[in-house]
């Protein structure tokens, strides 16, 4: 699952890059629908939980190893 979150981590950051330079070029052309101007928003949450989920997984895995040890003893 780790490999697999990786990956769609990378996907949603090519994601939210696109849309915040669609975003930029928008602007330089006029004014952009609010659509455009809120679509990064979306690839950013995810990016938010992905990330978050990969922060926790060696916190997790050494509270997991811990627990085993203690239960051992």
């Amino acid at each position: 699952m780790s490999t697999w979150v990786r990956q769609v981590h990378r996907w949603l950051s090519i994601a939210f890059t696109v849309t915040v330079i669609a975003n930029f070029v928008a602007r330089g052309l006029g004014e952009p629908p609010l659509w455009l101007v809120y679509s990064p928003l979306v690839p950013l949450f995810l990016l938010l939980f992905s990330g978050l989920y990969m922060f926790m997984l060696p916190y997790a895995a050494r509270w997991r190893s811990g627990r085993r040890a203690s239960m051992r003893a």
